[in-house]
C-alpha cells in the first residue's frame, strides 16, 4: 500500500473520530439520573438554591479551595456553592456529580467559561485570575462539599 493512501486512511479515521468526539452531548434524555433542574419559582431572586450541609471539618487542600471559592467563586455560586436564584447553580447538586462533571471540567468552565446547557442562568464567563492550580482545590472544596451531602 502506498504512503498516500496510508496517510489518506489515517486522516479518514482521525475526522471520523472528531466527529464523534467534538459533536455535543444529547442532554436531552436520560443519563443515569435527572438532568432536570429543581423548579425555583418559589426561591426569592439572589436566595440559595440548595440546602448544603458543611463537613465538620475540611481537608487541608479543601480549606485551600474554600479560600479561592470565596474569593472567586462565592459571588456567583453562593456561600457554599448552594448557588443564588436568578444568578449561577448550586454547585452541591446532583447534576454536578463527579460522573457527570468531573474537576477537568471545572477547570475548563473556570478558564474558558461555559455555555449555559443545565440551568437557565444564562453562559457562565471564563474567572479571571484563577490558576490551575487553585481550580484544582477549588474543585476539592466543591467534592467535600457534595460527598458530605450525597452526592459521590
Amino acid at each position: 500500500m502506498n504512503k498516500t493512501v496510508v496517510y489518506g486512511l489515517g486522516a479518514v479515521a482521525v475526522a471520523a473520530i472528531a466527529v464523534l468526539v467534538l459533536q455535543p452531548a444529547d442532554i436531552s434524555g436520560p443519563m443515569g439520573h435527572s438532568m432536570t433542574p429543581p423548579d425555583t419559582t418559589s426561591i426569592a431572586q439572589g436566595d440559595p438554591i440548595a440546602t448544603v450541609k458543611v463537613p465538620a471539618t475540611l481537608s487541608a487542600d479543601a480549606q485551600i479551595g474554600k479560600r479561592g471559592f470565596d474569593a472567586k467563586c462565592a459571588q456567583c455560586h453562593g456561600k457554599n456553592a448552594a448557588g443564588q436564584n436568578g444568578v449561577a447553580p448550586p454547585l452541591v447538586h446532583k447534576i454536578y456529580e463527579p460522573s457527570h462533571h468531573s474537576d477537568v471540567a471545572f477547570a475548563l468552565a473556570a478558564k474558558n467559561g461555559v455555555r449555559a446547557h443545565h440551568w437557565k442562568f444564562g453562559n457562565m464567563p471564563p474567572v479571571k485570575g484563577l490558576t490551575d492550580s487553585d481550580v484544582k482545590y477549588i474543585a476539592r472544596y466543591v467534592r467535600e462539599l457534595q460527598r458530605e451531602n450525597g452526592i459521590n
